[in-house]
Order: C-alpha cells, then structure tokens, then sequence
C-alpha cells in the first residue's frame, strides 16, 4: 500500500460481505491535486469477499450481479446476496443463514478460510464439461433432417400423384403454415427465460402449468417412439425393395420390413447409448447424404430421359405433364385431401427436434428460434420444389415394359394416356389398374428419375435413419424432464440419468421396446396418421401457451424474440386443432381424453410444482378483475355468505375451530385465519409458510394473516378492520371460547370481552366456539440449540450446547369433531333470540356437508304455556318459507322458570372471586372502585342483570336436559350494552350455560340484519 493512502480494518464479516473501518487518513475527492479513484465494487479482500467502498463503509450492500438470479450453481455454491434482516440488524433472520456459514452447506468454506483463496467458487471449472451444441449442428441440421424424413423420398411423389401438384403445394403450404406459427412461439417461449433440458414438456409445462404440461409430456414422450418406428418402416421398406430387386427376399415382403426394422432399430439404440456426441456425428454424415442425394436428383430431372425410364413413365420436363399433374387424380379409398394431409404432415413434425435436445444447447434461447425458422424456410422450398419438378417430368401410370411402345401395339388407335404422346401405350395397364410404375404406383420414383439412383437410396437411408435417431433421441429426453418431474406415479425409474450429460439410459430402453411394436405393424401409411394427431396436439397447446402468457399482461412474460403475434398464436392452435378432426376424428377424441384424464389427475394430486406459468397469471388476473367488479354489486340478503375472520393464532394451535368454520364455509365463503402475535418485529416467512401448508394438508380453504401489535385486542381490531379487498372482506368474527378467563389476568379478560364489542361495532357477527376440553393443543417442546451454528468461530462441542423451548401446534393427521363422519345425532338450535338469522344459516351449511347431512336439527325457541302451540306453528311456517329443511320446532316455556337452588348457588361461587367488597361505603367511592376495577361485579350489577342472570342458569339447565347428546349446541350470544355489564359477569353467563356439556357449544349472533329472506327478489 502506498504512503499516505488509507487503510481500512475489518470490523465486521457477514460471510461474503464485509464492512470496513477507516483505520488511518481521510478518504478526500482529491489526493495530490488529483482526482481519487473509488475502490472497484468488486473489490475484494484476501479472503475473497467483497470490500465496501469507502463511502459505504457501515453497510454489507453489494452490486448488482449476475450470480445472485442464476440458479444453476449447485447447493452450497451459490453466491447469496444479504438479506434485508442482514442490513438493517445485522443478524439472519430465522430461518436464514450467511453465506458461507457452517449451517448454509457451503462446503467450501474451511477451505476459504484456512488458505484465503480468492478464487470464484461459482467459476471453478467442472471436472467433466457436458457436451453442447450451436443454432446450426444442434437446431437446423436436426430440425431439416427430421422434415426431410421418410414422407420426402417414399410418399411426396405418391401424394402429387393423388392430389396433383396444385393441391400438393396446398397441402405443403398449410403445413408450413401451421409449423412456421407454432415455430415464431416456440421462438417467443424459448427466450422467455433460461430454458433447460425437456424440449416440448418443460416449454409446455412451464407456460401453462404441471396440468397441461404433463399431458402433453406423455403424448409427445410417445409421439416420439411412434415416430422412430414410422421412419424406420420407411427405411425397411426402401431395403425390402432392394432385397427384391436383388432377388434376395427372406421370407415375405411384410415380415422382410418388420426382420430389417427390428435390425435397424437395434443399431440406432446402439448409436443414443453411445452418447449424443456420436448421435451428433451421425447426424452430419446425414445431412451431407441427403444434400448428394438432392443434386444428384435435380441434375437427372434435366437429363433425357433414357429408354428403361421412358417405360416407366420419365420423359424429362414436358409442359403437358405438368398440366394434367396440375390436377388431383384420387385413388382408392383413401384417396382424399385430408388423407394426403394426414400422411404428409408427419413429415413436418420435424421442427421440435431440435427444442427437444434443449438441455444440450450452447445457448436455447439463440439456437432455437433461428434454427427452427431457418429449417422450417429451407425445408419448405425443398419440398415445393421436388413436388414440381417430379409432377413435371413423371406421368402418373406407367408399366415399366419396353415392349409398350406404340410401334409393337396392335391397338395404337385405342391409346389412352399421355405416355401415347411421347411413343408409349400403358392403357391396359392403367385401365385395369395394374401399373407397377409412373407417380401413383412407384414409391421409389424420386430413384428412378435421379441421375444416380444409389445416391437416392442412401438419401432415403440417411433421411429415414437420421430423422428415427432424433426421435430416439427426444422421446427419451422429453419422458425423463417429465418423470424428474414427478407429476405422475410409477414414472420415477426412468429420471435417473448416467454420465456427464445425464443420458436418460433407461428411457431409451423403454423407446425401443415401444418403437419394435410398431415397426411390427409394418404398415407405412398405417403409422403416419397415428402420430399427427399426437403431434397436432403438442402444436396447439405450444401456440396457446404463447397466446395465453401474452393476454395474461404478466410483467413476467418478456420474449426476446418479438416477431410473434397472440392471434396468429391463437389462430395456429385453433387451426391445429380443427386438422386434428378432420384427419382422424377417432385419434383426437382419444388425445383429447388422454389429456383430460391426466389432466384430472395431476389436478387432483396438486404436485407441489411453482413454475410461474401463464395460468397462474391468468388466475390473478380472473381474480383481479372479479373483485374490481364485485365492489360495484350492491349487497342482497339473497347473496349474504357469512365471511369469516377466525382469530385462531397459528392456525394448528387451535385445529376445532380451524375446522368447524371451513366445514361450513368451504366453496362456499371467504375464510381468513387471523394470528395477532404481542411481539416486536417481523413475521416469519417460514412460519406463515408452515401455518398455510398445514391448512392445505388438512384441506382448508382459507386465507392466513399475521399482525405484531403490543396489544391483543388492538391487532384483532386492525385484522377485521384491513382484512379482505373491496367487497371480499369479513362480516363474522370467529373466536374461540376463553377457558381461562378466571385465571388469566384482568387486562386479558378485558381484551377478549373488547373484541366481542369491537366486532358488534364494525356491524359484523359474531361467533364464539367452545369444546369441552379446551380449543389450544399447542404444546412446548424441548429442544437443543448448539451455539456454534450462531458463531462462526464456535467449535461443535457439548459446552457450546444449550436448551431452548418451542411451541408447536398439532400434527397435521389431527382429526377433530368436525372432520369426522357424524352419527345420526341432533344439531340443537337454541334461536332466542332474532339477530337476522344467522344463528340458522350457519348450522344449516354445516348439515349441506356430507359428514354432517345425516344429523337432525331441532329449533327450541322461548314461550309461554297458554299460546305454545301457536308459536310453534308459526316459527316452522317461517323456517319452511326460509326453506332450510328444519322440520322440528321445540317450544321451552319453562325457560321462564325460577332456577334451582344449586344452580343459584353454583353461580354465586363462579363470581365471587370478582365481587366487590362494598360493605357501607358511599355511591362516589364505590364509582371511583369502578373505575380502578371495571371487570368487577357491583351488587348494582347483580341487580341490574338478575333476571339475565337466572335466565342463563335456567338455560343451563335445560340444556342438559335436552341436548347432552347432541352433536353440536347453537345458541344465540348474548348482547349487553358497552360499559354497563363487567366482562366478569359477561364471561360467568358464558360458563354457565356452557359448562360440563359433552357436545361443541357455538355462540352465535348476527348483526342484527337480514341474511335470510323469505322471497326471491
């Protein structure tokens, strides 16, 4: 360091950061009359951190870099920025580790700071580089290969026979069509972020979600194996044909194919085991066969045409074969357009061979949009263009005898034909339909017509075996992202990979056992329909995940690649399906019921799979809208729904009261779960996190909240205040019967109380659940904290060990009253009182629940002996225009009896621990009393309420008359005037009624408004 420069200590290390202390000078804007140069942001100390510039001296901000959002590093390895608890106290917060720390799994770490490395650990170079490819050897080659298949050299010249060269064209154009807008969204969804191994399934998958992405994962996976066997029939055929030629048939044509077939696709397994460095050799050898095998062909279109290709109807370009090959000619039963386009299409199935190998690419965001559109252009020529050369140099019936020559015929005024122009008569053998040769009989025309016909057929041999070496090589790749994935059972075998590029060996071996059986079909033209529907599907789905993420306005929806449109995306899918139909309408409705039912199941398991896709936004957005347009519908008692603000605390400390509010709301209301937490600071991520799990586990539909407060009653007042948006917020409150209100502290009893009035004071209801053993199972659990994972310079030793203490809720297995499958027992309404109504709706959700549907609900409502009838005819006329289905009304006009002694006696023993001690002192002092100690019961009080009092006690004992064995007590809570009643005194009519009773007991009060009605306007 140089003299008079400043010096900095460290004072403080938060595993990759470091904050610095100015040890001597004074950092100035100028030194020696010069301008100073900060230090670097990256600059690091010996230990490889990262230094603080001097005027960021008391803080651990580091500079934006590109490590801190790559996922790629492995486990330990990752470089982290600090977190918000890291600059603002200093500390981790819970749950939260330094970089680098012993417990973050850095293992690197001894090693960092024994030798003070400066090395990047994120820039060490792997052992074994996995082999990559370019936008050219891994895209467009595998992508033109793939196109230029078996379709090209065996079934184009066939196709322009049957649709003519004008409906050919047509046919390869709506192909291109379809491939060149689902290429523009591959294109957009390629570089929509970093994209990994998996191809169609994981672009899929991570677009529109697990549901969809696993469906086609399947489809495409088998699509794929289908597809190997297509191309290797193709191939077979092409050696049958020689074998014949050769005379050197071994058995039969059909068992010759499926012999050859079985043989070729043996050596291709050989070929993907070797590694996708050999399959990539493979391929270029390929690509330059093919290239050979078109010159040599275009060069023999312009040749003459020799004697031997006359007769098989080559006659080198003539205007008027052109023109009748202009026009469709249809033969035989599946001589139609869409049975043309069903075989054709296969062939342009090749542009996802190269998204397929995306795990292999340099850079998928680069190759696959260039390669794929380049291959779709360049392909789409190629077959334009033989289409017309071969519909304008080959007629379409030929015999192949050079004895058909007109000058050997006896019947040379009777010929038919346009071979009779150029010196030849093939009408007997295209009346009788008997030709061997010419464009509709001959599938090796193409070799027939080229200059040099071997070149041709190695082009068939390295198209056909190229394009089955790409598909045996995607099927695997694509089926191993899905089963790694595990989004469906018994698949996870074949996720393992082996060797630096984690070859799928055991999905390819599951490909070749597929693709045997379908080579032994054997059947060319019976194959090639069977995948375009599979492959029409994959197109659909990719265009509408392209359209679906760009409507969705997600701001995570940023493509590079911006030549796309949403429409064009949209018309392609909808395109792609209405072909689906028309080529096989069985085989669609079989695609289509593949993917409802795996999308049924995989909906139904809900795999703990989070990949951002379009639904999701879609789903926020349908949310979004729905709620801005809900504020403006005024509210009708015929859509009250009772909106349940639940203060539960954690939710699995108190799982009954969890459970009885989602048994009636559940798909039918909002429900929250509020947690107010009298601690300073903030929440937990990983606690809420384990709160909401828990409600999922156990199958709640409900919202979780968590507010810190210095005060109980304060943050329950905040949550049912700022809960909910616009009109999905809380109208009931729900809270759990405080057992131990004669114990606790009179500030708490105070607060619990409040919460009822604040309630009643925002017009909300109000429910109060009570279970005979008590709602709270948390439990405090004893654990061992070694003091080495706070301190870096700890060691792990026994002294360094110390007990801490943990409140844990209940296991997520926990089954309570209101999970449980309910006997035919009675639910028992104690309707006292009117508050609107909600002390029926609430019971009468519950029994729409199946496991409480075979209960029977009593109504028991107050009277007089003289006019019991009456009044029991009337309230079951009113419950029968509610059409609540409550059929038993029970009138108690002994509720107005005097209550036992006993009981009189019991409840003056329950309050006399609150009473005051008045004795003979005057009314001021007595006030002044009450003003010290308002919880506390005044023989004022006692006065006031006597008649409430005896009510309560009388109710009790009614109660246990008639509802000891009921499956559930409801009963109207009791209002009292703020102020005037002590919470004391409140809280005793509460335990009164409610005590030494087997069933749960639900105090419920409305608001006092309608939430039924007796009309349907």
């Amino acid at each position: 360091m140089e003299t008079g420069s400043p010096s900095y200590k460290t004072v403080f290390s938060l595993g990759w950061f470091n904050v610095r202390k100015l040890q001597s000078g004074t950092p100035t804007a100028q030194v020696n009359g010069s301008p100073k140069r900060l230090a670097a942001p990256d600059q690091r100390e010996d230990n490889g951190s990262l230094s603080a510039p001097p005027d960021y001296e008391a803080t651990v901000d580091a500079c934006p870099r590109y490590e801190f959002y790559a996922l790629s590093a492995p486990p330990g390895r990752r470089k982290l920025r600090p977190t918000l608890d890291m600059l603002r106290n200093g500390t981790p917060g819970k749950g939260q580790t330094f970089p680098g720390s012993p417990d973050s799994g850095d293992p690197s770490k001894d090693c960092v700071e024994k030798e003070g490395d400066d090395k990047d650990l994120e820039a060490d170079k792997p052992k074994s580089e996995p082999i990559r490819f370019g936008w050219v050897t891994g895209v467009m080659i595998r992508c033109m290969l793939n196109i230029w298949g078996v379709i090209l050299y065996l079934r184009l010249p066939w196709i322009t026979a049957q649709a003519g060269i004008g409906l050919t064209w047509l046919i390869i154009l709506m192909s291109a069509v379809v491939t060149s807008i689902t290429g523009l969204s591959i294109s957009a969804i390629s570089t929509n972020g970093k994209v990994k191994a998996g191809g169609t399934y994981f672009l899929i998958s991570r677009s529109l979600g697990p549901e969809l992405g696993g469906s086609i994962g399947l489809l495409f996976s088998f699509a794929n194996a289908v597809a190997v066997a297509m191309h290797v029939v193709g191939f077979a055929e092409t050696v049958k044909d020689l074998l014949v030629e050769f005379d050197a048939v071994m058995s039969d044509p059909m068992n010759d194919i499926r012999i050859v077939g079985v043989i070729t696709i043996t050596v291709l397994f050989a070929i993907a085991l070797a590694g996708m460095e050999w399959e990539a050799k493979a391929q270029i050898v390929f690509f330059f066969v093919i290239l050979l095998s078109f010159i040599s062909y275009f060069i023999g279109t312009i040749l003459p045409a020799s004697e031997e290709q006359q007769s098989k109807g080559y006659f080198s370009y003539k205007t008027e074969i052109f023109l009748q090959n202009m026009v469709p000619d249809w033969r035989g039963e599946d001589g139609s357009f869409f049975s043309m386009f069903s075989i054709f299409f296969p062939s342009a199935t090749g542009i996802l061979a190269g998204a397929n190998i995306s795990g292999d690419l340099k850079d998928p965001a680069v190759a696959i949009p260039q390669g794929t559109l380049m291959a779709i252009f360049l392909t789409t020529v190629t077959y334009l263009a033989i289409t017309a050369t071969i519909g304008g140099c080959v007629i379409r019936d030929a015999s192949g005898s050079l004895n058909d020559t007109l000058v050997s015929a006896n019947f040379t005024e009777s010929c038919v034909g346009l071979g009779c122009n150029y010196g030849w008569n093939f009408t007997e053998c295209a009346l009788e339909g008997t030709c061997k040769y010419g464009l509709g009989n001959d599938y090796q025309t193409m070799s027939m017509v080229s200059a040099f016909s071997p070149l041709i057929t190695a082009g068939i041999f390295a198209a056909t075996l190229s394009s089955a070496l790409a598909c045996f090589v995607s099927a695997p790749k694509v089926f191993q992202c899905l089963c790694q994935d595990n989004l469906y059972p018994f698949i996870g075998f074949f996720a393992k990979g082996y060797g630096r590029n984690k070859e799928p060996l055991r999905a390819y071996g599951l490909t070749y056992i597929l693709a045997i059986a379908f080579i032994l079909i054997a059947e060319l033209n019976t194959i090639a329909p069977i995948i375009s529907n599979f492959f029409l599907c994959s197109y659909a789905l990719i265009n509408f995940s392209c359209f679906h993420a760009t409507i969705t306005n997600s701001p995570g929806w940023r493509p590079s690649f911006r030549y796309f449109s949403k429409w064009t995306a949209l018309f392609g899918s909808i395109i792609s399906v209405v072909i689906m139909f028309l080529l096989m309408w069985w085989a669609a409705l079989i695609v289509v019921g593949v993917i409802v039912v795996s999308l049924a199941y995989v909906t139904y398991k809900k795999p703990e799979a989070n990949w951002g896709s379009s639904v999701q936004a879609g789903t926020y957005n349908m949310a979004l809208s729905n709620a801005v347009s809900l504020v403006n519908v005024e509210d009708h008692v015929k859509n009250f729904r009772p909106q349940c603000m639940v203060l539960s605390g954690p939710p699995n400390f108190r799982p009954a009261l969890v459970d009885f509010v989602g048994a009636f709301t559940k798909g039918v209301s909002l429900m929250v779960c509020g947690n107010v937490l009298e601690v300073q600071g903030a929440v937990s991520t990983q606690d809420y996190d384990e709160q909401v799990q828990w409600m999922r586990t156990r199958k709640v539909c409900s919202f979780y909240s968590c507010i810190t407060t210095s005060d109980l009653r304060t943050g329950a007042k905040n949550l049912m205040q700022v809960s909910g948006l616009g009109r999905l917020k809380p109208n009931t409150v729900v809270l759990g019967y405080k057992q131990n209100w004669q114990t606790d502290s009179p500030h708490c009893l105070e607060s619990y109380v409040g919460i009822i009035h604040d309630a009643f004071d925002i017009s909300a209801g109000v429910c109060v659940l009570r279970m005979h053993d008590g709602l709270d199972v948390s439990r405090t659990v004893k654990t061992h904290v070694n003091l080495a994972f706070e301190d870096p310079e700890a060691t792990l030793s026994f002294d360094n060990q110390r007990e801490a203490f943990r409140v844990v809720g209940a296991d997520k297995c926990l089954e309570t009253v209101f999970q449980g499958k309910q006997k035919k027992k009675n639910i028992d309404i104690y309707w006292l009182f009117d508050d609107g109504g909600l002390t029926l709706l609430i019971p009468y959700l519950l029994t729409r629940r199946k496991r409480w549907s075979r209960c029977k609900v009593r109504v028991f409502i107050s009277g007089q002996i003289s006019n019991a009838e009456q009044q029991k005819e009337e309230i079951q006329f009113l419950l029968n225009k509610f059409r609540l289905g409550f059929n038993e009304v029970v009138v108690l006009p002994d509720i107005e009896w005097i209550p036992e002694e006993t009981s009189v006696k019991e409840f003056e023993d329950l309050i006399a621990p609150f009473r005051f001690n008045e004795g003979q002192q005057d009314q001021e002092a007595v006030e002044e009393m009450r003003k010290e100690a308002p919880w506390k019961v005044t023989d004022e009080d006692l006065r006031v309420y006597k008649k409430k009092t005896e009510q309560h006690i009388r109710l009790h004992e009614i109660l246990q008359e008639h509802s000891r064995n009921a499956a559930l007590i409801v009963m109207s809570l009791p209002v009292i005037q703020k102020g005037a009643c002590p919470s004391t005194l409140y809280m005793a009519w509460l335990e009164t009624v409610s005590k030494n009773l087997p069933p749960p007991v639900a105090f419920i009060r409305g608001n006092q408004q309608d939430v039924l009605t007796l009309y349907c306007q």
